[in-house]
C-alpha cells in the first residue's frame, strides 16, 4: 500500500511540473520528493512521471493516477479540518438538561456568553426531571446538567456554581403583594400550591424543608401542570408557590414576586457531567461556566482563550459562589 506522503510528494511534482518546484514548496530536499515519487511507481508497478532537464510531465498512467487521487487527497484535509475544528470546540454541539428558567439569572448569561464565544457551537437544551436527566446524562444523551439543592451523582463531576434567592409568587390582590420583602412567618396559613411536573418537586421539597425548619403550618396543594400554569394558577388566586430569582423576569398578568429577607432563603444549582465526556464543548462550557461564576479551577482544566469581564460575571451570580472550586 503507497504511503500518503509518496501520494503527497507526487501530487506537488505533478501540479507544479517541477521536483524541485515541489520540493520547495514541501519544504524538503529535492532528492526526497525524487525518492519518494519512484518508491510510489515501484509500489505501483507503473511510471507516473516523465523526467527531463526542463521538469517532469506525466505519463498516461500518472495522468489517470492523479485524476483518482486528488479528490481523495481533498477529502482527507477536509476530515482533518473537521477533526482539528471539533477538538477546539470551533464546531460541534452540547446537549444541556435544564431545571430552572432561562428568562433571567446565571444560567441565562452563560449560554449567551457561551454562543458569543462560540457561536458555532450548537446548544440545545432539554427540561425534564432530576431523575431523568441524571440518566440521560449516563446515556450520553446529555452532555451537562444544572439541577437546584443538593446533589451527589455517583461517578459524576459536581460543582456549585450560583445560587439564586427564594421569591413567594403571589397574586397581585393580596394581603402582601405591597410588601418589598416577607417573611416566611407571613404566610403562615395561607395556601400553598406545587407543580408535580418539573422543576415542581423541587419547589415543593425546598418548601417543606424550610417550613418544617420554623415550625410553620401551610396547606400545600400538588397540581398536575406545568410551572408556567402554575404561576398563571396563583395570578388567578388559587394560592401562592415558591420559586426563585430567575423567574422574577418572567411577565404574568396579576403576578408578583417577592423575596424572602432570610439569609437562608437561597437555592443552589450544581452542574453535574461525566468526566469521561471528551466532548469539546461541554469542556469549554464547563471552563466558562467557572469563570463567569468567579470560580478558579484547579489543573489544567481551563480551557478558555480569553477571560470572561466582571461586567459579563456581575447580576444574581451569589457572593458565595466566588470560591475555588472543590471539584477535581
Amino acid at each position: 500500500m503507497p504511503q500518503l506522503s509518496d501520494i503527497r510528494y507526487f501530487v506537488a511534482a505533478a501540479e507544479n511540473g517541477s521536483l524541485r518546484r515541489a520540493a520547495e514548496i514541501l519544504g524538503v530536499g529535492q532528492s526526497s520528493v525524487s525518492r519518494k515519487i519512484m518508491r510510489l511507481e515501484e509500489k505501483l508497478g507503473v511510471s507516473l512521471l516523465e523526467r527531463s532537464n526542463t521538469g517532469v510531465r506525466l505519463t498516461n498512467a500518472g495522468q489517470r493516477y492523479l485524476e483518482e487521487v486528488q479528490p481523495a487527497l481533498q477529502q482527507l484535509d477536509q476530515a482533518r479540518r473537521a477533526a482539528h475544528s471539533a477538538g477546539r470546540a470551533d464546531i460541534g454541539s452540547v446537549q444541556i438538561g435544564v431545571l430552572t428558567s432561562l428568562a433571567g439569572g446565571f444560567l441565562r448569561k452563560l449560554i449567551i456568553a457561551y454562543q458569543q464565544e462560540y457561536p458555532k457551537i450548537r446548544v440545545d437544551v432539554h427540561d425534564g426531571g432530576r431523575d431523568e436527566h441524571i440518566a440521560a446524562l449516563r446515556a450520553r444523551e446529555l452532555d451537562i446538567v444544572f439541577v437546584p439543592g443538593q446533589c451527589e451523582s455517583r461517578n459524576c463531576e459536581c460543582a456549585e456554581l450560583w445560587s439564586e434567592p427564594l421569591h413567594i409568587a403571589l397574586p397581585k390582590g393580596h394581603r402582601l403583594a405591597e410588601r418589598s420583602t416577607l417573611e416566611w412567618s407571613d404566610v403562615r396559613g395561607d395556601k400553598f400550591i406545587t407543580s408535580k411536573m418539573a422543576p415542581g418537586p423541587e419547589f415543593h421539597d425546598c418548601l417543606l424543608r424550610r417550613l418544617a425548619s420554623l415550625s410553620i403550618q401551610v396547606e400545600i396543594e400538588p397540581r398536575c401542570v406545568g410551572f408556567e400554569t402554575l404561576m398563571n394558577l396563583v395570578s388567578l388566586g388559587h394560592g401562592l408557590t415558591v420559586t426563585t430569582a430567575a423567574w422574577s423576569n418572567v411577565s404574568l398578568p396579576d403576578l408578583v414576586l417577592r423575596p424572602l429577607a432570610g439569609k437562608d432563603d437561597v437555592l443552589p444549582f450544581k452542574a453535574i457531567w461525566l468526566a469521561e465526556n471528551d466532548n469539546p464543548a461541554l469542556r469549554c462550557l464547563v471552563s466558562t461556566a467557572h469563570v463567569l461564576a468567579g470560580r478558579v479551577r484547579r489543573g489544567n482544566s481551563d480551557w478558555l482563550p480569553r477571560q470572561i469581564s466582571s461586567d459579563e460575571a456581575s447580576g444574581s451570580i451569589s457572593a458565595d459562589a466566588r470560591r475555588r472550586d472543590p471539584s477535581p
